[in-house]
């Protein structure tokens, strides 16, 4: 990422109600949290590793709150919960065939999903083998950090 690029984001950050702004690109992460002065920290890593829901992005996931609130009980099995807030995409295109379908058989590591934040696409992988038996989230939902989309028992 530029200087000049970075800049902006601080600016942007520090003139706004927004205390918190991660960004992960190809190069790396920039994360900028805002207290008395901007803080800014760049670290190279890779794209997937650790992504925060962005406070910026909160009033798109709004909409999708009641979605959330509709599914409290804890369904029986393993369930693969959102790392981020975004859109919710069960195929790479939308003529191409889901990733997963119920009844399949994965193994951890394999792509279960895809969740667009930021205008970035980021494959969900399975962190457990066994059987998909639920799909909780409907394509093209505006999902919450931390809510169930699959679960595999």
């Amino acid at each position: 990422m530029d200087l000049r690029k970075l800049k902006t984001l601080i600016d942007l950050v520090s003139e706004s109600n927004v205390s918190e702004l991660e960004i992960t690109e190809a190069e790396g992460k920039v994360r900028i949290v805002k207290g008395g002065g901007a803080v800014v920290q760049q670290l190279v890593a890779a794209p997937m590793m650790a992504a925060q829901p962005v406070a910026a992005a909160a009033p798109a996931a709004a909409a999708g709150a009641p979605a959330a609130e509709a599914a409290p009980a804890a369904p029986a099995g393993h369930s693969v919960k959102s790392p981020m807030v975004g859109t919710f995409y069960r195929a790479a295109s939308p003529g191409a065939k889901a990733f997963v379908e119920i009844g399949a058989q994965v193994k951890e590591g394999d792509t279960l999903c895809i969740i667009e934040a930021m205008k970035i696409l980021n494959e969900i992988e399975a962190d457990k083998s066994g059987t998909v038996t639920r799909v909780l989230a409907e394509n093209g939902q505006a999902v919450e950090y931390g809510q169930p989309l699959f679960v595999i028992e």
